[in-house]
């Protein structure tokens, strides 16, 4: 075997290997075991609640166990066929299966990143927040970039977005957008890309100078409705008011938009739809979101205070920064993972910079400082 394929081989059995641990590998069947027989309890759904907490987590490890399967098999019967090829001297048959390792390299470390989702609400969909900073048009011209970046990563991932509120610029771009956006693990994905990001490029309006802009990001996770959050009434304030879009395919001219302010926290959340009883339970599953976000929050302490120690870049913390002019550059400042592909990631290309980041979060160290204990 070449060693190139070879260190395909290896770079498989490494996932594999980190897709066991993930799942405590040594007490897997156990727990599977242990799962169908209260399956098989005739009186399972006397709690419903209960009852589809066990299934889910049983499915999940059902799903865990036959990725895991599904690639070793692979593995195995493409590293036959080469040993086959090689042995008749079938360089075809040999050119086929390294092609088929390659496909399977990809879709084993895709896996193995998803299995480092196991947050609490990783799995659950997601709110997203943009909001232009400090800059007037330029930045409010950032703001509807990041939009379509996020819009088109999503899309790719085959996920469903929802647009919530949109407030437009004076001039151009957008103030402010929420989406809700819909499928697994979409809050595990996008939770890394909260914070400020800065882009430095040539003004696009006629200054012909460079120009350096801010926009936040903001990611919180959409609770199940089984998640019991506490809302006080008498904590917030409801206001009605009339909305505009930025037109086309956004749309949106109503009487009837929400507006719900948490005097506790100062959380304020809007919707605008075209029913106003709509936009009522839509902005109050937004503000629940946030406040279970504020919990899972304290629950991570000590991680929130290094990540508000990193420093500040115009009016908050700077994460990434997205470089168009002298050079192209795009370069996550937790991570120091970065790309000079700078088109690709305007047009959705994240799954590199959210993929360190969860590396980062599970061992505690950036790739460059795991790379330096190499």
């Amino acid at each position: 075997m070449r060693a190139e394929t070879q260190n395909i081989v290896s770079d498989i059995e490494k996932s594999l290997e980190l897709l066991r641990q993930r799942m405590n590998w040594e007490t897997a069947q156990h727990r599977l075991e242990e799962f169908n027989a209260r399956v098989e309890d005739p009186n399972l759904w006397d709690d419903p609640e209960k009852a589809q907490a066990l299934m889910k987590d049983r499915q999940a490890l059902v799903d865990s166990l036959a990725v895991h399967d599904g690639i070793k098999q692979e593995l195995s019967d493409n590293v036959e066929l080469i040993e086959l090829g090689e042995m008749e001297d079938d360089d075809e048959v040999v050119a086929e299966a390294e092609a088929a390792l390659k496909v399977l390299k990809a879709r084993a470390a895709e896996k193995e990143l998803e299995a480092l989702l196991n947050g609490e609400a990783d799995s659950n969909d997601t709110f997203l927040e943009i909001n232009a900073g400090a800059g007037g048009t330029e930045a409010c011209d950032w703001a509807s970039m990041l939009q379509r970046m996020y819009v088109r990563w999503a899309e790719k991932k085959g996920y469903k977005v929802e647009l919530q509120s949109e407030e437009a610029g004076s001039e151009a771009g957008i103030k402010s957008v929420a989406y809700k956006i819909s499928g697994h693990n979409a809050y595990g994905w996008l939770k890394s890309e909260s914070g400020v990001h800065r882009l430095v490029r040539i003004s696009p309006f006629g200054k012909g100078t460079r120009e350096t802009s801010f926009a936040s990001v903001w990611v919180y996770p959409v609770v199940d409705d089984n998640i019991e959050i506490e809302v006080n009434p008498a904590d917030i304030r409801i206001d009605t008011y009339r909305s505009s879009g930025a037109g086309g395919q956004h749309v949106n001219t109503t009487d009837s938009a929400v507006r719900i302010t948490h005097a506790p926290t100062g959380i304020v959340v809007t919707s605008s739809e075209k029913s106003q009883h709509q936009n009522r339970d839509i902005a109050m599953k937004a503000l629940k979101s946030r406040l279970y976000q504020l919990e899972l929050d304290r629950r991570n302490a000590a991680i929130n205070e290094a990540h508000e120690n990193k420093g500040s870049a115009g009016w908050g913390n700077q994460i990434r920064s997205y470089v168009l002019q002298p050079y192209q550059m795009v370069k996550d400042l937790r991570t120091e993972h970065e790309t000079s592909d700078t088109q690709g990631v305007l047009d959705g290309a994240l799954d590199g910079f959210m993929a360190a980041t969860l590396a980062m979060n599970v061992s505690g160290k950036s790739r460059a400082e795991a790379a330096g204990e190499d």
